[in-house]
């Protein structure tokens, strides 16, 4: 783990953080059976645990496989191993398999055309810092995706690049199984 000037990154336990954040916990306890270490970090905030599940979980003209598509190719690009191996897990019970996973993160989806339209789109925006090539741009919107679509994708890769950053910094421990590093 990375020091900071005071020490080291440090996870909070339950007890050390508000009863707004203690519910959150354990409202992700009961979800997904744990508290990962990067929600808990963020509950070092009073608000921040909650602002940014609230983003994570906002409704969204984009399916689930969509949305992690855009989870995967963003943390992908930004070095974020936590989220490649986060998303990886949420990636398969979306319905994409290991190979289809490593190929979206790898920077394509040859196997739909659709998928490969926005992996495509994603990559764009995220390597040219919002400024997506027109071919990109084009390819999205070819592929039936419209106007919601493309704001909806470009606030979920916001989403995912908060999260991205956040670990990028403070390197915390990675307690979802591995991603493959590609």
């Amino acid at each position: 783990m990375n020091t900071t000037a005071n020490g080291t990154f440090t996870v909070p336990t339950r007890d050390q953080v508000s009863e707004n954040n203690q519910a959150i916990f354990d409202n992700l306890h009961k979800m997904i059976g744990f508290v990962p270490n990067l929600y808990a970090y963020y509950a070092h905030s009073e608000t921040a645990l909650a602002d940014y599940l609230a983003l994570q979980n906002r409704k969204s003209s984009l399916t689930g496989k969509e949305r992690e598509i855009i989870n995967l190719v963003t943390s992908q690009i930004n070095g974020c191993r936590y989220c490649q191996s986060a998303h990886s897990v949420f990636a398969k019970f979306s319905g994409l398999t290991e190979d289809q996973i490593l190929e979206i993160r790898k920077g394509s989806a040859s196997f739909d055309a659709k998928l490969n339209a926005l992996v495509q789109f994603t990559a764009s925006v995220v390597e040219n810092r919002g400024r997506a090539t027109e071919a990109a741009k084009e390819a999205f919107f070819n592929a039936g995706y419209n106007e919601a679509n493309l704001i909806d994708a470009v606030i979920i890769i916001g989403d995912k690049t908060i999260s991205n950053y956040l670990h990028n910094i403070t390197g915390l421990e990675i307690d979802w199984p591995l991603a493959v590093e590609i």
